[in-house]
């Protein structure tokens, strides 16, 4: 997994094409469709130029949860590397990508934050 969420390439979805990922933004959903959620935006530009947004939800009370659990805190970047790893699986799986909101449930929040932390650890490691 990336630790730069702020631009990267995702694998090639089901139909072989590729995209450049964008981070756009972060907020919390209340503010904009008065939902308990942070909501992380990003743009997708095939190989054609060809531009699509998605944004990704991560419902606030599992993401309490998960950061009590791994005793990570809840901050912007964490928040927004679990975001980009669930739109990695939406691009690989072709899963939801006809959707331009995708909410994370529980227990992908979960895994996501299980392999955030063992990626982070190994780069600690390596320096």
């Amino acid at each position: 997994m990336m630790l730069n969420f702020r631009e990267f390439e995702a694998p090639p979805d089901p139909f072989g094409r590729k995209y450049q990922i964008l981070f756009k933004w972060m907020q919390t959903a209340i503010s904009i469709r008065h939902a308990d959620t942070v909501d992380v935006k990003f743009l997708l530009v095939d190989e054609n130029g060809g531009r699509t947004a998605k944004t990704i939800a991560l419902p606030h009370a599992g993401l309490l949860r998960v950061s009590r659990e791994t005793n990570r805190p809840m901050d912007d970047p964490w928040c927004s590397r679990l975001a980009a790893m669930h739109l990695l699986h939406l691009v690989t799986t072709g899963e939801d990508m006809e959707k331009d909101l995708v909410t994370v449930i529980p227990a992908d929040l979960k895994r996501y934050a299980a392999e955030l932390a063992h990626t982070e650890q190994a780069e600690v490691q390596t320096r």
